[in-house]
């Protein structure tokens, strides 16, 4: 059984008998003596997709369950499911547009470097790369001169999702992007 204090981002542990993923972590010290450490987390079920948030101790002890990670690429779409392949085993497994609603804008052809976790057998969902590469499918017109600039302009990625990147980028470039926050992180 893990302890609290141990824990990080993407640890798998039970909680009421169902799988949870830790999404978010902040830890807490109060200045009053004799205070404990306080850890505010934030967990995501991986049947439901519910949220749900707690405090706990360092010395808490929460459920361990048996999952595995196993290393996927997204091999394509058909209709609401997206199908991804198993690297190794060449196993394909199927989501719901649903499913993986949230990782469903970062998601072209061949995008490797996925994770699926599986626990009694059943995969219960994606986990992305720290950064993906896509393809700005249009964005307004480049400027010259605009690279010492901070100004942002819209974009739209060929998987629909819209991100702010400098002005100075152009339609059909590649550019990477931060999965956890949307962000731009540079050209590719």
């Amino acid at each position: 059984m893990p302890k609290v204090c141990d824990m990080k981002k993407g640890a798998v542990v039970e909680i009421n008998g169902a799988p949870h993923i830790l999404q978010d972590l902040t830890i807490s010290s109060p200045t009053a003596r004799g205070g404990a450490t306080l850890y505010r987390m934030r967990f995501r079920n991986l049947i439901t997709q519910q949220k749900l948030d707690g405090t706990h101790k360092g010395d808490d002890m929460l459920g361990s369950i048996d999952f595995s990670r196993r290393s996927i690429q997204f091999s394509y779409q058909d209709q609401d499911r997206f199908v991804f392949m198993d690297e190794e085993n060449f196993n394909e497994y199927s989501f719901s547009a649903e499913d993986i609603e949230d990782e469903r804008p970062y998601l072209a052809d061949g995008l490797e470097g996925l994770l699926v976790m599986i626990v009694d057998g059943r995969a219960l969902g994606v986990e992305l790369p720290p950064a993906v590469e896509l393809k700005v499918a249009e964005t307004g017109p480049s400027m010259k001169g605009a690279s010492a600039s901070a100004r942002t302009k819209p974009a739209t990625l060929t998987t629909g999702l819209v991100i702010q990147v400098p002005e100075y980028l152009e339609t059909g470039e590649i550019v990477r992007v931060d999965t956890r926050t949307g962000g731009f992180l540079g050209r590719a």
